[in-house]
């Protein structure tokens, strides 16, 4: 029998990391000797590669050591920031839907894999989840949709049978570059018209209203 697979991002889908992540931005500017306040709302570095919104942020000041940002905003993350989150509201009650459903269900994240294994155990829902995916130390599988096939390759998922949950646009195109359905996560950081353009097949304005958009119509 067909395995029916959710892949879930975290960042923004399960978990509200922005406090952690965005003080961590902060930080690193302050390191490389800017002035943080002049970065404003640092709500759309929250999703993608840490180095992609690392390179933007640093742009604004001619500043092209992302290397050295990166270094310098793990090191922070690792120590403080990794645990400035909490999950969503509604989360716990969508996983246990998704489970009774029969769903197996991954994290297919961009952060770094080592991170997000300590974010779900600091969330308590290692339990939920069959294996945690993510970028890999070194540079393996920052691009989302890289880390997807890669995820279909070693579960032996068809893409068929499966749903990625995310709410920035890179779930969505990354989704869509292996044939998987996908479903945009209204309450994350990506908004509705970023998930519609990047061509998310269905809309999600809460956790809650995940199970039936995956469950296939009565009758059919």
């Amino acid at each position: 029998m067909t395995e029916r697979a959710v892949l879930l991002d975290l960042d923004g889908t399960l978990s509200d990391s922005r406090p952690g992540i965005a003080a961590c931005f902060q930080y690193t500017l302050g390191q490389l000797g800017h002035h943080p306040e002049q970065a404003g709302d640092l709500t759309w570095a929250v999703g993608p590669p840490i180095a992609v919104s690392l390179q933007r942020l640093l742009e604004p000041f001619g500043d092209t050591r992302v290397d050295e940002a990166l270094a310098i905003y793990r090191r922070r993350y690792s120590d403080v920031g990794i645990y400035d989150c909490t999950a969503y509201p509604g989360v716990t009650a969508m996983l246990d839907a998704l489970r009774d459903a029969g769903f197996i269900m991954c994290i297919a994240t961009s952060k770094r894999r080592d991170f997000a294994d300590r974010v779900i155990d600091y969330l308590g829902l290692r339990g939920y989840v069959r294996n945690v995916y993510g970028a890999e130390p070194g540079g393996g599988l920052d691009r989302k949709q890289d880390l997807l096939a890669h995820i279909l390759s070693v579960e032996h998922f068809d893409a068929s049978a499966c749903f990625m949950l995310g709410d920035r646009l890179h779930d969505i195109e990354a989704a869509k570059a292996n044939a998987i359905r996908s479903i945009g996560a209204l309450w994350g950081y990506g908004g509705r018209e970023e998930l519609e353009q990047a061509g998310a097949d269905a809309i999600a304005p809460r956790p809650v209203d995940v199970p039936p958009l995956v469950e296939p119509p009565r009758g059919s």
